[in-house]
Parts: structure tokens; sequence; C-alpha cells
């Protein structure tokens, strides 16, 4: 990819067991995992899934908090989800989510409507939690 202008990168979330973090967005959210042979093997410190060809969520395992040293205070974030992560999808993929969400149990929030955010008003959203507890919000606009 050669275009410069500013996107999401990545997002770090923490998780308690970053292999079965790697489960829930593999088979809840259909994201690709990566880098698993290697968090297995020791050679690398998370596994992360890929949400599209320039996003991945990074599965942070909460033991490394203590490694966290890149600014003052830095471990005290450790198990402090943001408040949530909006994904943006079209509307067969939204009504997908749902359902694969519904049939592995996964508590959803109602629907929401003609809510805010990056791309205008969406016609429709809701919410849901991975197993550690961070935060979801799924959406359409058209």
């Amino acid at each position: 990819m050669t275009d410069n202008t500013a996107r999401l990168d990545h997002v770090v979330l923490w998780v308690r067991d970053p292999l079965a973090a790697v489960g829930f967005y593999e088979k809840a959210l259909e994201m690709d995992p990566l880098r698993v042979t290697e968090f297995t093997a020791g050679t690398v410190p998370f596994p992360s899934v890929r949400l599209n060809e320039e996003t991945i969520f990074d599965l942070m395992p909460l033991a490394m908090a203590s490694r966290m040293t890149m600014l003052p205070h830095s471990a005290a974030g450790a198990g402090h989800p943001v408040n949530h992560v909006c994904l943006s999808l079209p509307e067969d993929g939204f009504e997908a989510l749902r359902d694969r969400l519904e049939a592995q149990e996964v508590p959803v929030s109602e629907y929401s409507y003609d809510s805010y955010g990056a791309r205008g008003m969406a016609r429709r959203s809701f919410y849901f939690t991975d197993p550690d507890g961070n935060i979801f919000e799924a959406r359409h606009y058209a």
C-alpha cells in the first residue's frame, strides 16, 4: 500500500487468554487470525486478527502489563478497555454478524437507530462484548 493518508492501523485489546480471544474473533467476527503459530511457539508476544486489509486487532495478554513501560503508568491501563470499538459493515454483513453472535449465545443489545458516526448517520447499530469485556458496536450506514 503506497497511500499514506491517515488511517486506523491497529487496536490493542487486553485479553486473559489470547488463543480463546483469537477463536472468538475468528468464529464470531470472521476475522483472519495472524501469528497464532508464532505466539504458541513463544516467538512473538501476542497474536492478532485482521479486520480488513488495513487494520488489525492485537490481542495482548494481561500478563504483559508489567512490560508496558513506554510511558509512565502505562501498565495501569491493563484491563481497562476503551469505551468501545465500532465496526462499520455492509447491511448483509451486519445481519450475518448478529446472527452468528446470537447462534453462539453472545448477548447483544437492542438496535439503535440513526446514530452518528465517522460516515454520518448510521441506519442501525447494536452492541456486544468479547469474552474479555471489550465492548463493540456494529453498525451499517445504508
